[in-house]
């Protein structure tokens, strides 16, 4: 069996529920803050390695703790001339969940 390395961006408001149900399953992770997506909010960069045959249970763990959850936003104006007003309608866009990469590792060093 091999080791795995789970690259799992998430919503900054689901990470500290993640990062704790990680580590009552028994799994170790590495935090990078991040910013990105369609509204360029704060997410989360978890790093985790696990070996091959937990990959299932921590994909589970990440599936439990990441919601997908509604907000609305408002449009940026279109460029408009100078008098003109624009009341922008509130945009419903879905936020939250996860994107998780696996990936193969070739060597573990612990030093």
């Amino acid at each position: 069996m091999g080791m795995k390395l789970i690259i799992s961006i998430i919503h900054s408001d689901d990470v500290d529920q993640l990062t704790s149900a990680l580590r009552q399953g028994g799994f170790s992770s590495t935090k990078i803050s991040t910013t990105g997506g369609f509204l360029r909010e704060g997410n989360a960069t978890l790093l985790i390695g696990a070996d091959e045959a937990d990959v299932q249970t921590v994909l589970a763990i990440i599936k439990h703790s990441c919601h997908t959850r509604t907000q609305y936003v408002n449009p940026l104006p279109p460029v408009m001339e100078p008098g003109e007003l624009y009341m922008p309608n509130p945009v419903e866009v879905q936020v939250g969940g996860a994107v998780i990469f696996v990936l193969d590792i070739a060597r573990v060093v612990r030093y």
